[in-house]
């Protein structure tokens, strides 16, 4: 088992760390830094947002918002790549210019390295569990899949892995359909 630094940073804490092209994120007080996202991250990030917000505009049932921070609690704020909220929820989530609710759906494009798909398969996952996100998708681009998690009782369980062909669809999103190897088409 891991020994805890104490004390644990709060959000106040990182909200006083530099401007420096890092990403900080916390999870239970520990922070987490990353580099800015690379090009081919972003590519992705780009064409779901592209495609989800061509299925928004036809159907106008809720906002998707990149790269903004979610706040869930003192010890716990992130930047998902994407984040989806239905209309009817947006001020039951949103508090000033950040999340602060359970999101309906969250997209993380996976970085490259070992210990970034291990933040974003486990360690993210978990926290999005905790704080019931309905639904969250890791884009893979290394492996071309995107793995999909619903929410059951606190927990993100595996709805399915989908690549190449596939299609994915998502009850959030009626009538949706992804086909996952255009994410990948750059």
């Amino acid at each position: 088992m891991a020994a805890r630094i104490e004390p644990l940073l709060t959000v106040a804490d990182l909200e006083a760390c530099p401007e420096d092209n890092n990403r900080y994120e916390l999870i239970e007080g520990e922070l987490l830094v990353s580099s800015a996202p690379g090009i081919p991250h972003q590519r992705v990030v780009l064409k779901l947002d592209i495609i989800l917000s061509s299925y928004l505009r036809e159907h106008p049932i809720g906002i998707l918002v990149p790269g903004a921070g979610a706040i869930f609690s003192d010890y716990d704020a992130v930047i998902p790549d994407l984040a989806f909220v239905r209309n009817e929820r947006w001020d039951q989530v949103v508090t000033g210019e950040k999340f602060t609710g359970a999101l309906d759906l969250v997209i993380e494009v996976t970085s490259p390295g070992a210990e970034n798909r291990r933040r974003d398969l486990l360690v993210k996952r978990q926290l999005y569990g905790k704080y019931a996100v309905m639904e969250y998708w890791v884009v893979d681009s290394d492996n071309r899949q995107i793995e999909v998690y619903g929410l059951q009782d606190q927990h993100l369980e595996s709805a399915g892995t989908f690549k190449n062909n596939d299609e994915l669809d998502t009850p959030l999103m009626p009538g949706f359909k992804l086909a996952v190897n255009t994410v990948f088409n750059l």
